[in-house]
C-alpha cells in the first residue's frame, strides 16, 4: 500500500480544526477518515505529525520518521508534482513531462492509447514515465506491454505514485534506454507502439532516422504508432518538430498524420 501522501491542500484540511476529517491520502484515488487533534493526526491506527512547512506544488510521503518530498536529485531534480485532477505529473529540472494545463495527464494518456487500439496487442511503450500509457493499455486488454524507462529516479517516483501501475502480469517494466535496447527486439515483435520521448534537445537520439527505422522494424505490418511531439521550438526558433518527425517516419515506411499534440502513424 502506498501512503499516506500529503499535498498542501490536504495538509491545510487536516489543520483546519475538525475532530474528524474526510480527505484523500492517495492523491484523490480514494477518500478516508482521519482523526485530528492539535498535536497531529491518526490514520489506520498510526500517529502522524503536521509538517513544519508544507509547500505548494510538492507531494510528501511518509519516510518512516517524517514526511519528505517525493523528489530526488541524482543528475537532475526529478519531482512528483500534484495536479488539480488528482493524478500527478512529474518534472525534471522544473520542466513538466506531462500535459496538465487543460486536461488530466491520466485522461490525456487514455485518449492517446485509444489511438493505437490496444486490445489483444503486444505494445512497446518506449519511455514509460509514470506508467499512464501502460495503465490504459492494460485497461484496454492489451496482451502484453513492454515498457522501458531510462531513469531510475523516475521508476522510484512510480513506486510512490498510487496512479502508476505495478509491474507484473501483462506489464514488463525494464530499467533501460530504449535507444540502446531496441536493437535487441526481434523484427515484427510488437503490434503497436507508444513513443513519448523527452524534448528533442535532451534526447535527440529518440527522434533520429536510425531510431525510427528500428521502430518500423520491430512493428508488425499495419501496426499503429503514436508519437508525442508537442511544439517545443515553434515560438523560439520557428522549428517545426512535428513536421520533421513526420518526414522521418515516412522515410522509415510509415503513413503519418498530425493528431493533437503528436503524430499518429501506421506502418505500410
Amino acid at each position: 500500500m502506498i501512503g499516506p501522501l500529503l499535498t498542501q491542500k490536504v495538509h491545510d484540511t487536516l489543520r483546519a480544526g475538525a475532530l474528524a476529517v474526510e480527505c484523500s491520502l492517495d492523491l484523490d484515488r480514494t477518500k478516508t477518515t482521519v482523526e485530528v487533534d492539535a498535536a497531529g493526526w491518526t490514520w489506520q491506527g498510526r500517529r502522524f505529525p503536521y509538517l513544519e512547512s508544507c509547500k505548494d506544488r510538492t507531494i510528501y510521503h511518509w519516510a518512516g520518521e517524517s514526511f519528505q518530498p517525493v523528489q530526488r536529485y541524482t543528475t537532475s531534480l526529478i519531482k512528483l508534482v500534484p495536479t488539480k485532477w488528482g493524478p500527478p505529473t512529474f518534472e525534471i529540472d522544473g520542466i513538466k513531462m506531462l500535459p496538465t494545463a487543460h486536461v488530466s495527464p491520466y485522461a490525456d494518456a487514455e485518449r492517446k492509447v485509444g489511438l493505437i487500439q490496444p486490445q489483444g496487442k503486444a505494445i512497446l511503450d518506449t519511455c514509460g514515465g509514470l506508467g499512464y500509457f501502460a495503465t490504459w493499455c492494460l485497461q484496454g486488454k492489451a496482451r502484453q506491454v513492454l515498457s522501458f524507462e531510462k531513469n531510475e529516479d523516475v521508476i522510484w517516483l512510480r513506486s510512490l505514485n498510487p496512479w502508476s501501475p505495478p509491474a507484473g502480469g501483462a506489464l514488463t517494466l525494464t530499467h533501460g534506454d530504449i535507444a540502446e535496447r531496441i536493437v535487441a527486439l526481434p523484427a515484427g515483435s510488437v503490434d503497436a507502439i507508444l513513443h513519448d520521448p523527452p524534448r528533442f534537445g535532451t534526447a535527440g537520439e529518440l527522434y533520429s532516422q536510425v531510431f525510427y527505422d528500428h521502430l518500423a522494424r520491430v512493428l508488425g505490418r499495419k501496426g499503429r504508432l503514436f508519437h508525442y511531439t508537442g511544439t517545443p521550438n515553434k515560438l523560439t526558433s520557428g522549428r517545426d518538430v512535428p513536421a520533421e518527425v513526420m518526414k522521418r517516419l515516412k522515410r522509415a515506411g510509415f503513413a503519418a498524420e498530425l493528431n493533437g499534440d503528436g503524430v499518429l502513424a501506421v506502418k505500410r
